[in-house]
């Protein structure tokens, strides 16, 4: 009888599963490699949604509706800032490789952050009538140049050239309220320094400075959509003292260290 109800028998393969050697650890595997697969072409769907949110942003620009736009625009952005560190986390190259992240993320990119932005300067009237085709026109160009270049990023993960976020230029120029001069002025600077080696800072990646950089990133973007928040399309800007003081402050801190980081060109891993 303990024969019949141990070793081999039906009763006993029925009763009580004797899994071969690894078998539960290769179940539990497989059932983890599905979950990072679902998770990896998940995310893979909320880049490409950055694109429906920018197509929103085109159609209020269109519509004129000024305050909508700006915060599509950051709703972009903010898609923008997640979707890398989640897709390392993930490893979507490995667990999601039918799709490339690399190649949807910089065609979002395009759209959300030189098409949708360089509408509305035009839209606004933000540069001289005489130039403002001719302008737009070099922003979309080196833009496009930018994004294929091969060199995009140093090892120490810095820009090379300013990294076409218009999305975040064109609403800084327009809650600074600069003159169509200056916008001109800053904006043809900006864009020709796409084709340089200028190192401009990956503001989530580069670790030098990290832990004052990215909280003071994360104030600026939290101001600026307050400000879009408060927008009126009637009466233009309200903003308090300390909203300027943190728009003017944390341009001039991204100019420092790029000079500095361009002026000292050693790899800054540590």
């Amino acid at each position: 009888m303990a024969a019949l109800m141990g070793g081999h028998s039906l009763f006993s393969l029925f009763m009580s599963p004797q899994f071969p050697k690894g078998k539960k650890a290769d179940t539990a595997n497989k059932g983890g490699e599905r979950l990072n697969r679902s998770a990896g072409y998940a995310l893979h769907v909320m880049t490409a949604s950055g694109a429906a949110a920018g197509l929103l942003a085109l159609q209020a620009v269109i519509d004129g509706n000024v305050r909508s736009a700006l915060l599509w625009l950051l709703l972009c952005q903010v898609l923008d800032g997640l979707d890398g560190p989640l897709a390392r986390r993930i490893d979507v190259v490995f667990h999601a490789p039918r799709v490339d992240g690399y190649v949807l993320d910089l065609i979002v990119d395009y759209l959300t952050c030189v098409v949708v932005p360089v509408a509305l300067m035009v839209s606004l009237n933000m540069l001289p009538s005489e130039f403002q085709t001719l302008i737009a026109a070099m922003v979309l160009l080196l833009s496009a140049l930018w994004f294929a270049r091969t060199d995009i990023e140093t090892n120490d993960h810095w820009f090379n050239g300013f990294p076409a976020i218009w999305n975040l230029a064109v609403p800084t120029f327009l809650i600074l309220d600069l003159s169509q001069k200056t916008t001109a002025i800053v904006t043809v600077i900006l864009a020709i320094s796409q084709l340089t080696n200028i190192k401009f800072p990956h503001l989530v990646r580069v670790v030098k400075w990290r832990l004052f950089t990215l909280p003071f990133a994360m104030i600026y973007t939290l101001n600026l959509f307050v400000l879009s928040w408060n927008y009126s399309n009637e009466t233009g800007i309200n903003y308090s003292t300390l909203s300027l003081v943190i728009m003017i402050a944390f341009p001039i801190y991204i100019g420092l260290i790029s000079i500095k980081r361009t002026l000292f060109t050693e790899s800054e891993e540590s």
